[in-house]
């Protein structure tokens, strides 16, 4: 299954050094960029991602990105 584009540009997190959080693989989340569970059933699972520092990231919405969970600039032509 493809994902679904869940936006056209990266979602901006304050993440915290050693936390790990759930990128939403599927795109059906309504929590983005995070995972709540809407992939059940999609063949999609969500993805683990641990901060090693703190401060900001761009996590991915259109679900294109090579570099999962971390936006590469794949929108702007998805």
């Amino acid at each position: 299954m493809e994902p679904v584009v869940a936006g056209r540009k990266p979602i901006p997190v304050e993440v915290e050094a050693g936390k790990t959080y759930w990128w939403c693989s599927c795109g059906k989340s309504a929590k983005q960029p995070f995972c709540d569970g809407s992939h059940k059933g999609s063949g999609l699972s969500p993805q683990s991602w641990t901060a090693a520092e703190s401060g900001t990231q761009w996590f991915c919405a259109c679900k294109k990105t090579a570099g999962q969970p971390m936006c590469d600039g794949s929108h702007k032509t998805a």
